[in-house]
């Protein structure tokens, strides 16, 4: 018999035992992952690159390195002999990177597919919400006009400037009380360093800009208006940016890409692990997020369509600060007029672990009981000590984290959703790959977190993947026939397309579709006697067939096997337990609103979560989707000064509870396994599942 070995690919997420000897680009299309090659595998285009990663992955139980594939073939080395340049650019060498038409596996190995090298982009579901955001950014422009220096004047630069800026404020900003003296603002060094030759070249006429009004981080000659900054979410699965004008909020281009460090691990824990177990984990995992964000910075610069009108005559102060003074919209493309410089601040958002790798912070502490992170508030620090490419004065903010495992991304989520300013007991969780749950009102806010694994998002699913074309994302069962129809990614019609696997909301929605069809118990196993050539034995138990060969572009049956049913009853039940740990916290039955937050979040079919007990029983006009409510909150953040002091305030009022101090928590687990649970009854779907009963099994462990 051949050997088989498994193979890794990332970021999709997709595994699987493949024959030795076979190329990489076979195995990952044998494994539903395209890999670009328009040479027909002649090691001549160079599209099929992917990139090695070597070490010990403990949750894998997988020891990956070069000497898993086969050598460096003499056509490979040929063609980066031809491109030393993209090897340098990259941090690359020959051995690390190959061409994966040539490489052949031979031993158990874990892959980096690279984006320009991915057949299938993923679909990154974090866009923008439209929300009103009161403008008061921390980034203010000031156009300034000086008397040149003389003899009888010989005032240094910066104090003649730091004064026209003073006056230049009192213009602009009439009746404001407490606005700065020149005495207290200072300058960037990197520019006071060209402030002498700057003044000169404008003629003592300039545009200022300055950072909370106390420190100057740009100088130009004659009059600009335009600033911008960024606000970004970095999930563990996916990392979203968005571009805003500060003077308007306007959103003028949102990039999203897959978070690079899931190479490293799929959850924080792996990649707290991987920090742990390698001596440059930490660095690389660092670097990696950062590469990303710079990538994302570029591309929103040379994606935003913002048109700018030809330039008008330079205001004079008087008119700058008269309140009947429109400013005008100048321009040509974004790409030509506006760089990187004129991004002047990023505000950022996620967990507790993507928090500590984007500062270079060592999560050690994180992975270990008491569980404490190196800080709680709000950083800033400015962009060149990161390395990520906007104007190097400019400011970095990352919003508090709040507790061990709830991060700066609840902070965002609080500002941008307010419970805190709420009567009502409102339940935030945001889903994905580690889950935050807040509950509360402006009385009490408690939180706490679980990690679901990446199940819910088409990881260690035999079929899963993360969304794609070619992804199956909604399932719907005839419960007379036992058979399926399904809507593909990037299609219009049901049951049309070439299917290559199956994505978390269509995973949510398989379960709860065979649980009220009866084809899955209570207990997630499959009920004995159902007829359906459906139905089979597999080799991972029974399984379920929701499209056949015939229909898929992988050629083999996707079916979601007894041990999937199992990953998603594991997840499922630590997010129920959560929010039932914290509804008991506040002597609730349940909440008076279930806000579901996150790009995955507001994927799933509500009725379906709730139908295996993924979510708590209430009545579903009362569950709301948010979308991305971290990334509006870093938004918020961004265009709103104050929003960052709310966001302080509530992050430190917000009490939070671990679930590991709970005794009852095992045994609220062991409950919350069955579909939609062992005792709870769930009123609010009941109609939809007549059949189920209670088990017999609930009144021991009640008795535990």
């Amino acid at each position: 018999m051949t050997r088989k070995h498994l193979v890794i690919l990332q970021p999709s997420g997709r595994r699987g035992l493949v024959d030795e000897g076979v190329s990489l680009r076979a195995a990952a299309r044998e494994l539903g992952v395209e890999i670009e090659s328009i040479c027909a595998e002649n090691a001549t285009c160079g599209k099929c690159m992917v990139l090695v990663e070597e070490g010990r992955f403990e949750k894998d139980n997988l020891h990956s390195k070069r000497e898993h594939l086969s050598p460096v073939s003499e056509d490979e080395k040929a063609y980066f002999a031809r491109r030393p340049k993209l090897l340098q650019d990259r941090g690359w060498e020959v051995g690390q990177v190959r061409l994966s038409c040539q490489a052949c596996v031979l031993g158990d190995v874990l892959i980096n597919v690279p984006e320009e090298s991915r057949g299938n982009k993923q679909i990154v579901r974090k866009s923008a919400t439209q929300r009103e955001i009161e403008i008061k950014p921390s980034i203010r422009k000031y156009y300034v006009e000086m008397e040149p220096p003389t003899l009888a004047h010989p005032h240094a630069d910066w104090e003649r400037l730091a004064q026209g800026i003073e006056a230049a404020m009192s213009l602009v900003r009439r009746g404001e009380e407490n606005l700065p003296k020149a005495a207290d603002l200072s300058i960037d060094y990197t520019v006071l360093r060209t402030l002498a030759q700057t003044l000169r070249d404008g003629e003592w006429k300039v545009t200022v800009t300055v950072w909370q009004d106390r420190e100057v981080l740009r100088v130009q000659t004659g009059y600009h208006e335009d600033s911008f900054g960024a606000a970004v979410d970095i999930g563990s699965t996916t990392v979203a940016l968005y571009l805003c004008d500060l003077r308007t909020g306007e959103v003028v281009a949102a990039e999203s890409e897959m978070n690079p460090q899931i190479v490293y691990g799929e959850d924080v824990m792996s990649r707290i692990q991987y920090s742990i177990e390698h001596g440059d984990g930490l660095e690389k995992m660092h670097k990696a997020v950062i590469a990303t964000l710079n990538k994302l910075i570029k591309q929103a610069i040379r994606h935003c369509e913002e048109g700018r009108r030809p330039d008008e005559a330079i205001p004079s102060q008087q008119e700058i600060a008269s309140s009947r003074y429109r400013a005008p919209r100048t321009a040509s493309p974004l790409g030509n007029d506006v760089t990187s410089d004129d991004i002047f601040e990023m505000l950022l958002v996620g967990n507790t672990t993507m928090h500590h790798l984007l500062l270079n912070l060592p999560p050690t502490a994180l992975g270990h009981a008491p569980y404490v992170p190196s800080i709680h508030k709000a950083v800033n620090i400015k962009a060149r000590e990161l390395g990520l490419q906007i104007n190097a004065a400019g400011n970095i903010h990352v919003l508090p984290t709040i507790a061990s495992f709830i991060g700066a991304d609840t902070s965002g989520v609080l500002i941008a959703e307010e419970p805190h300013k709420q009567d009502e007991n409102w339940l935030i969780i945001d889903v994905g790959t580690n889950a935050e749950l807040v509950l509360g009102n402006r009385e009490r806010l408690v939180c706490t977190s679980t990690p679901t694994g990446p199940a819910l998002e088409g990881a260690h699913i035999e079929y899963g993947m993360r969304a794609a074309p070619g992804a199956i994302e909604r399932v719907e069962i005839d419960e007379s026939t036992l058979e399926p129809r399904y809507k593909v990614i990037g299609e219009e019609a049901w049951n049309s397309g070439r299917v290559k696997g199956i994505c978390g909301s269509a995973i949510i929605d398989v379960v709860a579709e065979m649980f009220r069809a009866q084809i899955l118990d209570g207990r997630g196993r499959f009920r004995k006697g159902v007829q359906s050539e459906r139905v089979r034995d597999g080799g991972n138990g029974q399984e379920y067939v929701i499209a056949w060969a015939a229909e898929t572009s992988i050629g083999r049956d996707i079916v979601l096997t007894l041990k999937d049913i199992r990953q998603i009853q594991l997840a499922k039940a630590a997010l129920y337990v959560a929010a039932r740990t914290l509804l008991n916290q506040m002597k609730l039955e349940r909440p008076d609103k279930l806000i579901l937050a996150g790009g995955f979040g507001s994927y799933i079919d509500k009725t379906r979560a709730m139908l295996i007990g993924l979510i708590p029983d209430l009545p579903l006009e009362d569950v709301y989707a948010v979308g991305n409510a971290a990334g509006d909150g870093a938004r918020i953040a961004l265009l709103n000064l104050e929003k960052r002091r709310e966001a302080a305030e509530v992050a430190r009022s917000v009490q939070r509870f671990e679930l590991p101090t709970d005794p009852e928590f095992q045994n609220q687990f062991m409950l919350a396994l069955n579909f939609p649970h062992m005792t709870e009854p769930f009123t609010h779907v009941a109609h939809l599942i007549p059949h189920h009963q209670v088990d017999p099994m609930a009144e021991k462990l009640m008795k535990k």
